[in-house]
C-alpha cells in the first residue's frame, strides 16, 4: 500500500499538458483525493516553468510531448525548484526521450492509458522520494540496456567532433541545442548523429546515451539533481 503524506499535509500538484480535456480530466480525478491538491494548470512548458516558480508545487505532472522542449523544461524546473518531483505523462512507451528525461530530473513515467489508481499511487510514490516507472517504460529501458551491451561497438572510428556530439546527446540536448553549443548548424549536427548511429551500430539516441554512459564518455553525475536509484514498478 502506498504511504500517505503526514496527516494534514496535502501534496501540491501542478498539471502541464497542452490538451485542455486531459488537464481537466486529471484535475477532476485528483480532486477526489483528500490529500492531493491541484494548485495550477499549464498549457505549455514555458507556462509550467513560470507557474512552478510562483506556486512551488511538490509534484509537477508534465506531458513530455507538449509543444516546446519537454526535456529542457524538466531540466530547468528541477534545477531551479529542487526538490520538486517531476512525474512525466506520455502517450507511448516507445518514446526515445525517456532516458534523456530521467537525466534531466524526471523521477516517474506514466502512460496516458494508465488506470486512475496508478496515477494517484505514482504521485504519492514520487512525493515521498521514490520513483515510478510504468511497466512499458521499464521494459523499454531494459531492452535498450540489453541491446546496447550485445553489439559492443567501438568509438575508435568516431571523429573528435562526433565524440563531442555523442557526449551532448547523452546529456539529453536536442540537435538545435547541440548546434548552439558547438557553434555549428543543426543540419551538421544531424549528419554527425547519423554517422554516430551508423558507426556504432545503434538504433536510437537512447542507445547512444546508454553507450556513452557505459564507456565512460558521459556520467549521470553531470546532471543535477541526481535521480533516485530505486524504482517502483507497478
Amino acid at each position: 500500500m502506498t504511504e500517505r503524506p503526514p496527516v494534514g499535509r496535502v501534496i501540491r500538484v501542478l498539471l502541464a499538458d497542452d490538451q485542455v480535456l486531459v488537464r481537466k480530466g486529471v484535475h477532476a480525478l485528483l480532486a477526489l483525493e483528500s490529500d492531493i491538491e491541484v494548485i495550477g494548470e499549464a498549457g505549455t512548458h514555458e507556462e509550467a516553468f513560470a507557474l512552478a516558480a510562483r506556486l512551488c508545487p511538490d509534484v509537477v505532472l508534465i506531458d513530455l510531448m507538449m509543444s516546446g522542449d519537454g526535456i529542457e523544461a524538466i531540466r530547468c524546473i528541477t534545477a531551479a525548484h529542487h526538490p520538486v518531483r517531476i512525474l512525466v505523462l506520455t502517450g507511448t512507451g516507445t518514446d526515445d526521450k525517456v532516458l534523456a528525461a530521467i537525466r534531466a530530473g524526471a523521477v516517474g513515467f506514466l502512460l496516458k492509458d494508465s488506470e486512475p489508481g496508478d496515477l494517484v499511487r505514482a504521485i504519492h510514490e514520487v512525493y515521498r522520494g521514490g520513483a515510478w516507472l510504468h511497466p512499458a517504460i521499464a521494459r523499454k529501458l531494459l531492452r535498450e540496456i540489453s541491446q546496447s551491451t550485445k553489439a559492443r561497438p567501438t568509438a575508435e572510428d568516431l571523429t573528435e567532433r562526433e565524440i563531442d556530439v555523442l557526449r551532448l546527446v547523452a546529456h539529453g540536448l536536442s540537435n538545435q541545442q547541440i548546434a548552439d553549443d558547438l557553434t555549428i548548424s543543426e543540419g551538421t549536427v544531424r549528419v554527425h548523429v547519423s554517422n554516430i548511429l551508423s558507426k556504432l551500430h545503434l538504433a536510437s539516441r537512447t542507445q547512444v546515451a546508454l553507450y556513452a554512459l557505459r564507456e565512460g564518455l558521459a556520467s549521470l553525475e553531470d546532471t543535477e539533481p541526481e535521480s533516485e536509484t530505486a524504482y517502483h514498478l507497478s
